[in-house]
């Protein structure tokens, strides 16, 4: 006795069912992976830990890092920057305010840059040089970064200039609170 024959449709489906199962779980492998690679590699959440950059950010906030921000672009002053390097033992979330080459001074409670002020609405306190040798001139390939809080923050007053290729990536969004979600000056 010959099978019987078995109809297009039929047949299509038996072929199918397990590779559609397949084709499912690969999918979910792969969004899986792509997700890990993006939040590695190119955007990053990341959490607010400590005062130093208070009005702007505040402990607890959740924040979007763009990861590829100086991959092939350059810092840029009032940027809002992740430091994971060796100036410090902890990431570090400060604002560039000198660029290589620049000459950085503080009289008076507030910054200058190349002998002019900085105009800073966002500094909270006086900008004092604590343990910084002034006038200071940025090296290449460095930037002087400081905190918002200027009198809670540990930044290049202390540490020093802080290399280019020890920041990590640039704060772009706030997501978290919802209610003050939004770009990040």
């Amino acid at each position: 006795m010959e099978p019987e024959p078995v109809s297009s449709g039929e047949q299509s489906r038996q072929r199918y069912l397990v590779p559609r199962w397949l084709e499912l779980i690969a999918m979910l492998v792969l969004a899986i992976l792509i997700s890990l690679l993006v939040q590695q590699y190119a955007i990053a959440q990341t959490e607010v830990h400590n005062i130093s950059m208070q009005t702007t950010l505040r402990e607890g906030e959740r924040l979007l890092e763009n990861k590829l921000a100086y991959v092939a672009g350059s810092p840029r002053r009032q940027d809002i920057v992740i430091i994971y390097g060796p100036e410090s033992e902890l990431r570090l979330v400060k604002r560039v305010v000198g660029l290589p080459g620049e000459t950085v001074t503080m009289k008076d409670g507030r910054l200058y840059i190349d002998g002019a002020p900085l105009r800073e609405p966002y500094a909270l306190g006086r900008t004092e040089p604590l343990s910084l040798k002034l006038p200071f001139t940025v090296p290449a390939g460095h930037v002087f970064v400081l905190g918002d809080n200027r009198e809670y923050s540990v930044d290049s007053r202390e540490l020093g200039p802080v290399r280019i290729s020890s920041l990590e990536g640039k704060i772009i969004f706030r997501i978290w609170p919802f209610h003050q979600a939004g770009f990040v000056d």
